[in-house]
């Protein structure tokens, strides 16, 4: 009889260590932003190239790196224009928030106000700005004035319609609930229909702070300086005019990197505000 050993495996020590907050961060890094850098780079490099290749003069097609010149050679000319256009988006953008949700809570709370004003904010929305500018800049005078109303204007309709959609889908069961417990009008208003509307409200100041900056420069289009400093759209006419085409892309650019400026932050404090409770900013988290 033979006897046949048999060698026991032993199991592999496998070590499981945990992923250090660097490791994370680059890995987020890699999903999310990798690819748009990339593309980004592509873009710059791709725009670099075809002016010298196809022979494209510089007032037609600037190169990037005539629009860092410019940018650079006149930052004491674009910079006061920045600050200019900031300080009438933020203006027209409260006014816009401030006033849109407190119309918002006003229709909601009264269906025959709904019902009476709510088709004249839509009215409001298609008519285009640069028709009743005019008007405005009789009413107001030309300047900073007319520029915030004409901010606000393009920015208001957003708010507005988010908020009243958030406020108005508040679910069933918890209206019931409310009148189970006798809860009056407005203690639904403040405690169930505006805490369920917050999401909705936060996507509409999303959208109203990007167009607050439209409205800031279409409105110095319109309405001029009226004696002061112009913001960024002044100097985009300006330089229109004078053919001063990579200064003018620096204002575009300057003018884009400001509505993603002030989007990131509205979304950022819309966060803040919802992650601790919400579901929509909990998912983010996760």
């Amino acid at each position: 009889m033979s006897t046949q050993s048999v060698a026991t495996k032993k199991p592999k020590m496998v070590s499981h260590f945990p992923q250090s907050n660097t490791g994370k961060i680059w890995t987020k890094v890699k999903g999310v932003y990798l690819g748009p850098i990339i593309a980004l780079i592509a873009f710059l490099s791709l725009w670099q190239l075809i002016p010298s290749l196809l022979g494209i003069k510089p007032f037609i097609l600037p190169k990037p790196t005539d629009v860092l010149h410019a940018a650079l050679t006149d930052w004491h000319l674009l910079w006061p224009a920045i600050q200019i256009t900031v300080i009438e988006s933020i203006i027209g953008f409260l006014l816009s928030a401030t006033i849109g949700i407190f119309v918002s809570i006003l229709l909601a709370s009264s269906k025959v106000l709904e019902i009476s004003i709510y088709p004249y904010a839509i009215i409001l929305q298609t008519i285009p700005v640069v028709a009743v500018a005019p008007i405005i800049v009789i009413w107001f005078g030309a300047g900073f004035n007319a520029i915030v109303i004409i901010s606000f204007l393009i920015g208001f309709f957003p708010v507005i319609s988010n908020t009243l959609m958030g406020l108005n889908s508040v679910d069933k069961n918890m209206r019931e609930l409310f009148t189970l417990y006798n809860a009056s009008k407005w203690k639904k208003m403040w405690k169930l229909r505006i805490p369920f509307a917050m999401p909705y409200i936060m996507a509409g100041l999303k959208v109203s702070c990007t167009l607050s900056i439209v409205g800031a420069i279409v409105g110095e289009y319109v309405a001029g300086i009226g004696g002061g400093k112009g913001g960024l759209g002044y100097a985009i006419t300006v330089a229109a005019i004078q053919l001063k085409t990579p200064y003018l892309f620096a204002c575009g650019i300057a003018a884009a990197l400001l509505g993603i400026g002030f989007y990131l932050l509205v979304s950022l404090i819309a966060h803040l505000m919802l992650r601790s409770w919400h579901e929509s900013a909990m998912k983010v988290e996760k």
